[in-house]
């Protein structure tokens, strides 16, 4: 029987309800179980792809194309699995569902509610991946706080799974915020007994609480939690700041919440291997070394934009024996500010994806000053298709070199590819999921693979116009990396420059905790190289 484990979350958003999935997926994955996680968002949107990065954060795009929430990314970099579509649902999916069967007469004249229609939905989609029969253990994240009225389908969609399953088979834990009140010297307990009663009243008692909090809580507050909220006081986890994210899965091994769900699912205590990730971590708070690297983009003032990003860079850290420190630098500030300025002291420069003409021009000046001076560059996907357009005005001698999603004209070296002229919708309508890319022998990139052939994530719908080929490479360009049949430019090099690559694809989607993607190590090491020769 497959067990199912509810989490939630109260008090505040942002509580850290995808740590806690991905760290109690991995230390049950590390006992031998076969786990996964999904999530479950209460927006009405049918997939955040469309969303605005500001609001939602970096759009995580899985293998088979899924545009999914950023907490994925967590569940891929914690258990080193690849998540799908399956895993990552919303009300807007929910909601389309039963309307279109309602439409078919699916209902067969029903009058459509909430109850039973739109939980009965929510219920076959949890229930989807355990009924694949490739998993001992699902772990469901359920997106929002408790009160959120957005939330309450799938608040009651888990008391009916709870109810149905049973204890043996299903369990909820309650992550929660315990704040630390400064000026009184002490934690304050009631916001999580407010929560907990919140979800008693929507017919679901937990089973374990985890309490997020500044300092560690003792036991004799743990014990006031407990009496409190109606369950045990060994139950009760308290998860403190750490120093990075990858230490919580030992902190709540080392409090024996795994143990304890294993004794409440009534699965047997098998021995866990944690040696990997104890070094990770080692590693990751003990860097012999420091470098800082720039980050260049629009979108900067909410960094969870670029979370894929910050998380390969402490990645790739981890594997150089260095700390990545990042300089976030807005690219509208470059466009007319002091870019030697700006840019002193860093070790490397990496432009990111991103849509739209704004802060673009100080992209394009920020890439000259990396390839005239030497700095490690690293662009991805936007970042590539600027460096082509940088190197086509500055190198090929086409000063109005553009790409037709700023300005349409004869000189667009950066063209929508042919597949997407004419797509009116843009909702999941752009080049996504995992493709193949053929790297050409002796490049940046085959040192960094170690192989001619990979699959990357892409999420895009311009290219390099293949007009503008022969004119790159005559002056100097590198085509490091093509589709299979050659006619889609993926990665590009620059001759006689220490390294400097871009790539049409994100790379940092596929880094993890205990393997750093192949690029971002390379870029880091190059990076850490040109900071001791400076």
């Amino acid at each position: 029987m497959v067990k199912y484990l509810f989490i939630t979350g109260g008090v505040v958003s942002s509580i850290g309800k995808g740590i806690t999935a991905a760290s109690l997926g991995l230390l049950l994955k590390q006992r031998g179980y076969r786990v996964t996680i999904q999530k479950f968002d209460p927006y009405i949107n049918v997939d955040p792809g469309t969303m605005n990065p500001f609001q939602h954060g970096e759009v995580y795009v899985t293998e088979d194309g899924a545009e999914t929430d950023l907490d994925l990314g967590h569940y891929e970099r914690f258990l080193g699995l690849n998540m799908n579509r399956a895993n990552n649902t919303t009300t807007g999916q929910i909601y389309y569902d039963v309307i279109t069967r309602e439409r078919q007469g699916e209902y067969l004249g029903a009058t459509v509610q909430v109850i039973p229609h739109i939980t009965d939905e929510i219920k076959r989609r949890m229930s989807k991946l355990g009924e694949s029969g490739e998993y001992d253990i699902i772990i469901t994240e359920i997106g929002g706080t408790i009160g959120d009225i957005e939330s309450l389908p799938f608040i009651e969609a888990v008391r009916q799974m709870l109810h149905e399953l049973g204890k043996k088979n299903a369990m909820c834990i309650h992550v929660t915020y315990v704040p630390y009140i400064t000026s009184a010297g002490e934690v304050k307990t009631k916001p999580t007994q407010h929560s907990v009663k919140a979800l008693l009243e929507l017919g679901i008692q937990p089973d374990m609480l985890v309490c997020r909090s500044e300092r560690n809580l003792s036991m004799e507050i743990r014990s006031k939690i407990a009496s409190f909220c109606n369950v045990e006081p060994q139950a009760v986890f308290s998860t403190q700041d750490c120093d990075t994210i990858y230490e919580v899965p030992l902190l709540l091994h080392q409090e024996k919440m795994d143990l304890l769900v294993l004794k409440k699912m009534r699965l047997p205590d098998t021995k866990i291997e944690l040696s990997q990730w104890k070094k990770f971590v080692a590693k990751v708070k003990n860097p012999g070394h420091s470098i800082e690297i720039a980050i260049t983009g629009k979108y900067i003032d909410y960094r969870d934009a670029y979370k894929s990003i910050m998380e390969a860079f402490i990645h790739a850290g981890a594997e150089n024996d260095v700390r990545v420190k990042i300089r976030w630098i807005n690219s509208e500030d470059c466009e007319s500010g002091d870019i030697t300025e700006m840019y002193e002291g860093v070790s490397g420069i990496l432009v990111p994806g991103g849509f739209g003409v704004r802060g673009i021009e100080g992209k394009i000046k920020t890439i000259n000053f990396a390839r005239k001076n030497n700095i490690p560059f690293f662009g991805i996907c936007l970042g590539m298709q600027l460096a082509v357009i940088e190197f086509a005005r500055n190198e090929c001698h086409i000063p109005k070199a553009n790409s037709s999603e700023f300005k349409k004209g004869a000189f667009s070296v950066i063209d929508l590819m042919p597949g997407q002229k004419g797509i009116k919708n843009m909702g999941g309508s752009m080049r996504l999921g995992s493709y193949n890319c053929m790297i050409k022998e002796h490049s940046k990139a085959a040192e960094a693979y170690g192989l001619t052939s990979i699959w990357e994530r892409h999420r895009h719908r311009y290219e390099v116009n293949n007009q503008f080929r022969n004119a790159l490479t005559a002056n100097g360009m590198v085509i490091s990396g093509t589709s299979p049949d050659g006619l889609l430019v993926e990665m590009v090099e620059i001759k006689d420059h220490p390294w400097f690559v871009g790539v049409q694809f994100h790379p940092e989607l596929k880094s993890r905790a205990t393997k750093a993607h192949p690029l971002f190590r390379e870029f880091v090491k190059a990076a850490k190289i040109f900071s001791m020769t400076k």
